[in-house]
Order: structure tokens, then sequence, then C-alpha cells
């Protein structure tokens, strides 16, 4: 079965279709949203708590190291689900990938321990 460039028409009328409904609930929100402004009503709102200081204050960058290190280790987890569902139909060859897969992953994870990124001061 070949497949010619009709087959995407409706992929591509569905992109279409969510892009103008975006754009013109933009333009119309724009043109019936309130305009008014006032002191009160540009605060800054936080749980009803009143403001005090700069809300720029600095984090570390280790925060955000951590951070960013938790995503990329929980998002390597999500691809040993499928393999553990499948495991008995990937059979030995799945296995052995599995394990590279690992093998890599924890070089990463020892790299990561032996530059101190993982310490907290």
């Amino acid at each position: 079965m070949q497949s010619s460039n009709l087959d995407y028409l409706p992929i591509l009328m569905q992109v279409i279709f969510a892009a103008g409904f975006v754009a013109f609930t933009l333009v119309v929100s724009n043109f019936i949203g309130p305009k008014r402004s006032s002191k009160n009503k540009d605060a800054s709102f936080e749980c009803g708590i009143p403001q005090h200081g700069n809300a720029r204050i600095p984090f570390s960058v280790k925060y955000f190291l951590i951070a960013i290190l938790f995503v990329l280790f929980d998002v390597e987890v999500i691809f040993m689900y499928p393999w553990a569902v499948n495991f008995r139909e990937l059979g030995y060859p799945g296995f052995v990938k599995m394990v590279m897969f690992m093998t890599v992953l924890l070089i990463g994870f020892y790299y990561i321990i032996k530059k101190g990124a993982l310490e907290w001061e």
C-alpha cells in the first residue's frame, strides 16, 4: 500500500483549524475584553498576603540543576515501563538492549555524582 499526499490532508486540515481557532480566539478576546487598569488591579496578589520586597530573588543554580537532573532521570525511567510490560515478547535481544540502555544511564549517573552535582551546600 502506497501513501500519497492526500493521506495527510485530514492532518493538515486539523492543524489549520486548530491554528485558526487559536488566532480567532486571541483576536476576538482582544477586542471584547476589558481594558481598564488601575494601581490596585495591576498589583501582584499572592494568596491574600501583602507583597513585600522584590520578587526577583536570586536562586542557586544548584536548585535548577537538581530539577533538570530529576526530569532527565524521571523521563529515562518512563522508557523502562514499555520494556517491562513487553519483557517476554522482546526476549533476549530486548534484554541486551535494556542492559545497554541502563549502562549508559548509570554511566551518566556516576558522572553526575563524581562531578558533585547532587551535593547540596
